[in-house]
């Protein structure tokens, strides 16, 4: 009898679905299927490829409310973050449908007039994806789009506490004719499904979204195989408010930025660097509008914080919170709890920390929570330090309306990822990724496609 785990919905504890569990023989068949599948999939023409992605698109939008109701259930974000995430996740699809089209070779003028020198760009074959439950949408077809649109096959795991997101989403897929072993899933435990991606010979590049110390584990399993790797690992944003900034504006920034999805995003501002001379006034304009947030049940009307999704993410904010107050921090809002143990549901409301210390855990830690902790700064440079002190370089943000307060924050800050004025700064269009210890290449935008793709050079001689 094979194993099985339930989904229950994070704000409810209301049972969804019970899943099968993959066997390991199953799992190594799929991959097999994806490796076979390779050989024909990687000769469609790139423009019958782009043809049936725009397809998948058109098939998710018309599935639209469906998936977002889905995604609410399984993961308990708002209905209108749901519904943001599928026309966000449909958006990588109709990008890499068009750079499908462009995963263009060169020629190369020769040093020798027999010979021409040609470089062409190819799939590089079967990709396995590790995908996480905050956005069981976007973060499957970030990764799936650009590895069909270049000619690969693709297998995903998704997390164990969302899989039916992108089990839907497959199924949509299969719909408009991605052949079923171009584009699988396969459901399990993810260090026992890791390490067989890793092992497996039929799998040539590993593409994973998470913490990073399982990011680590991935590649060094990789190095034996010699995988090409993407990783999108943990971050710690910081969000910068220089002293001009617009205050207003800043503050509907960073709770866009700070709150989305409870806080459960790798790139939200984890560490709000606010000037001396505007503390007091921002702190209180903040706190003003995060005290609107309503908390509760992403599919009922006007709530804007769903719950934390485990009591492992539940019991990590509240240490964090306690350690701040029990050195000194001051909380302006929030700092209330809700949790129903006996059916696994978990809500933090947002909280403010104002006088917030270097020398706390909320500080030096990943919160992933609705939990906005305050640090004073008197210098840029002292702001800069702060940023840069952490493993971590994914995403930072600042405000300022002096260009060259910006130009300088933007040069010295270490992340992938920087918003000036902007703390939504995610797009199709654009790369994704970060630096140190937040990851390995990018995700979106024309660099996104370059890792399915080996380039061959070609040299013909004797004309």
């Amino acid at each position: 009898m094979k194993n099985t785990y339930k989904v229950n919905n994070p704000a409810t504890g209301e049972f969804i679905s019970e899943i099968e569990m993959n066997t390991k023989e199953e799992i190594n068949l799929a991959l097999k299927k994806g490796h076979n599948a390779f050989r024909k999939w990687s000769q469609v023409n790139a423009h019958e490829r782009s043809d049936l992605l725009k397809k998948w698109m058109d098939n998710i939008q018309a599935h639209k409310a469906e998936i977002a109701e889905l995604m609410t259930r399984e993961n308990g974000k708002p209905i209108k973050e749901s519904l943001g995430e599928v026309d966000y996740a449909s958006s990588y699809i109709a990008w890499y449908a068009e750079e499908a089209k462009r995963t263009y070779g060169r020629t190369i003028p020769s040093h020798n007039e027999s010979k021409r020198i040609v470089v062409t760009k190819q799939p590089v074959g079967l990709v396995a994806a590790i995908t996480p439950w905050n956005f069981p949408a976007a973060m499957m077809t970030r990764k799936a789009a650009p590895a069909l649109a270049a000619g690969c096959t693709f297998i995903v795991k998704p997390a164990e506490d969302t899989p039916l997101t992108t089990i839907r989403l497959i199924e949509l897929a299969h719909e408009v004719g991605i052949p079923v072993d171009a584009i699988q899933y396969v459901i399990g435990e993810g260090k026992e499904i890791g390490e067989i991606f890793t092992n497996s010979e039929f799998v040539r590049k590993i593409t994973f979204t998470g913490s990073t110390p399982v990011g680590k584990t991935l590649l060094k399993n990789s190095s034996d195989t010699i995988k090409h790797v993407t990783m999108e690992l943990g971050g710690h944003a910081p969000l910068i408010i220089a002293e001009d900034a617009d205050l207003d504006f800043a503050v509907s920034q960073t709770i866009a930025s700070k709150f989305r999805n409870a806080g459960q995003t790798c790139v939200c501002a984890n560490r709000i660097l606010v000037h001396e001379n505007v503390m007091d006034e921002f702190a209180n304009k903040l706190t003003t509008e995060v005290t609107k947030l309503k908390v509760g049940n992403g599919l009922e009307e006007g709530v804007d914080i769903g719950p934390i999704i485990n009591e492992k993410g539940y019991t990590k904010i509240i240490a964090q919170v306690n350690d701040a107050i029990s050195k000194g921090a001051e909380v302006l809002v929030g700092n209330e709890y809700n949790a129903n143990h006996q059916i696994n549901t978990y809500f933090v409301y947002p909280t403010v920390l104002k006088n917030v210390q270097l020398d706390m855990k909320i500080t030096q830690e990943e919160t992933f929570g609705p939990v906005a902790p305050l640090i004073s700064f008197k210098e840029l440079e002292e702001a800069i330090e702060i940023a840069n002190s952490t493993p971590y370089g994914l995403a930072a943000y600042f405000f300022t309306n002096n260009y060259k307060t910006g130009i300088f924050l933007h040069e010295r800050l270490n992340f992938g990822i920087v918003g000036w004025n902007d703390g939504a700064p995610s797009a199709a269009h654009v790369p994704f990724g970060g630096m140190k210890e937040s990851g390995l290449g990018r995700e979106g935008g024309t660099e996104g496609i370059e890792p399915y793709l080996e380039t061959k050079y070609l040299s013909i001689g004797d004309l």
